[in-house]
């Protein structure tokens, strides 16, 4: 599928990132996998991966518009990942989302530009939509700035398709649903659900469990994004990828609660609640688009893909990576 192809995945160090990687190296790229730069030389989730003998770590930050041009050169595809994501930090630090999501995008994508890569995908989210006005949520809806952290993707999002725009640079935007599975951060809620669970908690403390999500397992994510970078007919396109299906956080809490074999009681924490008008109440995605242009269809169901992040969180390795008694921002 990519035999003799040189990817470059930013972000590869984060929960999707690693996964992607995984599927890049299982059908035949050459992959070059960005981890933050630290002084541990610590590569997070791809300290985990069966492949790391067949890929090759680059160590640095999109920030720094010199490095991105440096490792953009000689690339044919690359998955820009690299962002920060938690919503509740972006509360507290917003200028750093600024600085990441939208400058280092646009250092991406410029530096891609000179190097003449051949294909951008670049990761938005579905949290740039907001509430949904209506549903299921196409790639025409709104846009609705509900928190530093959507308004920094909407910026980057923006950034990216304007080198289509201006220069015709390859770019596709990819908006995944939540995605979830092994390896997520802790500061999401099914990993928050399962990790104290699979503690011994007798109650789970969360915020908001009104909410509705459209739940994708992380393999379905990467494989729509493989999707899309095989696809001439993405270029210059914003597409969703989701299951086409809406569940509530509550739903979703006892879904886990009958496979985990779990009587766990529910207590609100008032720390976990978003703002008022900072809440996405409702998220439910038409894959329509995607399908379309590529045939893509997720494969998992969200009891099946939860079954097997519960195996992954309760492997005992694995579970104590996470401080499941500690809010994670």
């Amino acid at each position: 599928m990519f035999n003799n192809k040189t990817i470059l995945v930013t972000g590869a160090d984060g929960f999707i990132g690693s996964h992607l990687v995984e599927l890049l190296v299982k059908n035949g790229a050459n992959v070059k996998a960005l981890s933050l730069y630290n002084s541990f030389n610590y590569w997070g989730w791809l300290e985990d991966i069966d492949c790391l003998d067949k890929i090759e770590v680059l160590n640095g930050d999109i920030r720094d518009p010199h490095y991105c041009k440096m490792i953009t050169k000689n690339i044919d595809i690359v998955f820009h990942l690299a962002a920060l994501i938690a919503i509740p930090y972006s509360y507290v630090a917003p200028s750093s989302y600024v600085d990441t999501n939208i400058n280092g995008t646009l250092n991406i994508v410029q530096a891609c530009l000179e190097n003449n890569v051949q294909r951008v995908i670049h990761t938005s989210t579905s949290e740039v939509y907001g509430t949904a006005q209506y549903i299921p949520i196409d790639e025409k809806h709104p846009l609705q700035p509900q928190s530093p952290y959507s308004a920094s993707k909407i910026g980057a999002d923006n950034m990216a398709m304007s080198f289509y725009n201006s220069f015709e640079l390859p770019v596709t935007i990819a908006r995944p649903f939540n995605t979830y599975g092994p390896r997520q951060s802790a500061r999401a809620v099914i990993p928050t659900i399962i990790t104290q669970i699979a503690n011994g908690a007798k109650e789970i403390k969360l915020g908001d469990i009104s909410p509705t999500r459209d739940f994708n397992y992380v393999e379905d994510t990467c494989n729509g994004f493989i999707a899309l970078a095989l696809s001439d007919k993405t270029i210059g396109e914003t597409v969703n990828i989701g299951s086409n299906f809406e569940i509530s956080i509550k739903d979703t809490l006892n879904l886990i609660k009958d496979i985990m074999n779990s009587d766990v009681q529910f207590i609100t924490d008032e720390k976990r609640i978003r703002p008022k008008n900072s809440e996405v109440h409702r998220l439910w995605c038409d894959n329509t688009k995607i399908n379309n242009l590529t045939g893509f269809e997720p494969q998992y169901s969200i009891k099946d893909g939860l079954t097997k992040t519960i195996e992954w969180f309760k492997i005992k390795e694995n579970l104590a990576k996470y401080k499941s008694d500690i809010y994670n921002v």
